[in-house]
């Protein structure tokens, strides 16, 4: 009978989805059905409450490490593996609807197109994104992760990257999972570094996007990088 009473819930649950979509839910209801997929015959309800009050909101749930997700919440690796893919997999997919080689010709896309990339990271993560003459983008690369401050992006790993995927220039990215958008001292410094660096092999860095959040900033948009070409 308890089987049977799950039953009828998990599909009313799932006709709700498919009528109203994920939008109508709340954290714990989503949760809920996504744990449909990973538990059987069992209540999820419950559980979906319990892993959330353990981490207190359903974003940080979803960034969690899955050994620590296995460990915390005394769920089975399978199901913590399946949680913590949907930040990821949400992050490429926003990332493949660019298509494969798309054109980043102002700053309003570059910073759009680095919003992409940077979805749903909790630690500070560089990228560089490697441009055609046509600004048709050959490669992102993710370069180095952790503060610049803690641990510096050297500017020969950016030369070597540039170098690898034939860029004809270059734009910085990297995220402030803290929230604030303002470069910091370290972040200018490693700009200057990197185009410096670029200009004797004729590639030059365009922009730096600091993105936070579904926020970002745009160096050439600031005036920053006039202020480091006119420099060289």
């Amino acid at each position: 009978m308890s089987e049977n009473i799950h039953t009828g819930h998990r599909e009313r649950v799932r006709e709700r989805f498919m009528e109203e979509g994920l939008d109508a839910f709340k954290d714990h209801e989503a949760l809920e059905l996504l744990l449909y997929y990973c538990v059987k015959q069992k209540d999820t309800n419950e559980l979906a409450h319990r892993m959330l009050k353990e981490y207190g909101t359903l974003h940080d749930l979803l960034e969690a490490h899955p050994r620590d997700i296995a460990r915390r919440c005394r769920v089975s690796i399978n199901t913590a593996t399946l949680i913590s893919l949907c930040v990821p997999l949400a992050r490429r997919y926003m990332n493949r609807k660019w298509g494969e080689r798309p054109v980043i010709n102002s700053s309003t896309k570059a910073g759009e197109y680095a919003l992409s990339l940077f979805a749903g990271r909790v630690y500070e993560a560089f990228f560089a994104i490697c441009l055609d003459s046509q600004n048709k983008v050959n490669h992102a690369a993710l370069v180095h992760e952790g503060t610049i401050n803690e641990a510096p992006v050297y500017p020969r790993i950016i030369v070597e990257t540039a170098l690898r995927h034939k860029a004809s220039s270059v734009i910085l990215a990297h995220n402030h999972p803290g929230g604030s958008l303002k470069p910091s001292a370290a972040d200018i410094e490693v700009t200057r570094k990197i185009y410096a660096a670029l200009i004797p092999i004729s590639i030059r860095v365009v922009d730096h996007i600091i993105t936070a959040g579904e926020r970002y900033i745009s160096f050439a948009e600031q005036g920053i990088m006039d202020s480091i070409a006119a420099q060289f």
